[in-house]
């Protein structure tokens, strides 16, 4: 049973995001929407989740349905919060003093210190502030899960544990991830889909299969493209022959078979479909043109901390120059 049906949906900014979306979202369904930075999934996840309107097609959701929605930063008005109220508060009023147990339940089974949960919000690590968002959503009960990149901040022991704690939820809950970790995808997810501007391709595999599905199915759009164009110029070839032809002959009957191969030409060409190239929507590019200087950064002992003030590590003295390349 559908829970979510989605019927030539379509976004449009500045340029489509994604348009002549059919999809459907039932229980038991892990989907993973993958697509460049900038390029629709948070749009999408805001749709499903009644938060903003397609600009085409139509979304159909089963009655009285509860959706939750994990977006990716934390609302300046929960800032000053502790990590407890912030969850509590998601519960309806009339609830709250009869059910705030659930709250606990909640942050153990993302095993949250106690410690942790008094603490305010604006002093916690972007992992910390991840979790509070996800059990925040989660403590509402809600019938489909929308985490949108959920493993931002987090550690790869938190990773971890998020992983566990998502394959344990109810089988009938829905969960709906937009995610470039394409490990906790494949840890994750049943179903992907991979956002595009003109066709999204959707496939009932984990992230991996799905990826060389998705590669396979490109390579051949790309060498029935090949081949489309290769035919079209040879029509135009000939048209062009029979076009001389025709004018030296005066013949009418080469004239109407020169305007018949330029029409099966164009309609190749326009019938024809490139093969998609993913492009985010900017782009970080980084040159030592502008320099001379060998040492183009100098820390000295540059202390790193949390935003409760606890120290994380000092760099010690260190120097960057050109053509270094640094992992951290």
């Amino acid at each position: 049973m559908a829970l979510i049906s989605l019927r030539s949906l379509g976004v449009t900014m500045s340029a489509p995001l994604f348009s002549n979306l059919d999809l459907t979202i039932g229980a038991g369904d892990r989907l993973g929407i993958v697509a460049a930075n900038g390029r629709g999934k948070s749009t999408l996840l805001k749709c499903l989740a009644g938060e903003l309107e397609p600009t085409a097609g139509d979304i159909t959701r089963s009655r009285g349905l509860r959706v939750g929605h994990v977006e990716q930063s934390v609302p300046d008005a929960l800032l000053g919060r502790i990590f407890h109220d912030v969850v509590a508060d998601a519960l309806p009023a009339e609830q709250r003093d009869t059910e705030l147990w659930r709250v606990d339940v909640v942050l153990d089974s993302l095993d949250v210190p106690e410690d942790m949960r008094g603490r305010p919000m604006r002093a916690l690590s972007g992992g910390w502030q991840r979790l509070a968002l996800i059990a925040r959503v989660w403590v509402t009960d809600p019938d489909v899960l929308l985490l949108d990149e959920p493993t931002n901040h987090l550690d790869l022991a938190r990773i971890s544990q998020l992983e566990d704690w998502l394959n344990a939820l109810p089988r009938d809950v829905p969960v709906i991830i937009a995610s470039h970790d394409r490990a906790f995808l494949d840890a994750t997810t049943n179903r992907t889909l991979f956002l595009r501007p003109e066709e999204s391709p959707g496939f009932a595999l984990s992230y991996s299969r799905a990826r060389q599905a998705l590669d396979e199915l490109d390579a051949a759009t790309a060498r029935k493209f090949e081949r489309d164009m290769k035919i079209a110029q040879q029509l135009r070839k000939q048209a062009a022959k029979l076009n001389n032809i025709g004018i030296n002959s005066g013949s009418d009957l080469l004239t109407v078979k020169t305007k018949q191969l330029k029409e099966r030409a164009e309609k190749l060409e326009d019938a024809a479909m490139a093969s998609h190239r993913e492009r985010s929507a900017g782009a970080i590019r980084l040159a030592n043109r502008g320099s001379h200087a060998k040492v183009l950064i100098t820390l000295e002992d540059v202390e790193v901390e949390t935003p409760d003030g606890t120290l994380l590590f000092r760099t010690g003295k260190r120097h960057i120059c050109q053509d270094d390349r640094i992992v951290l």
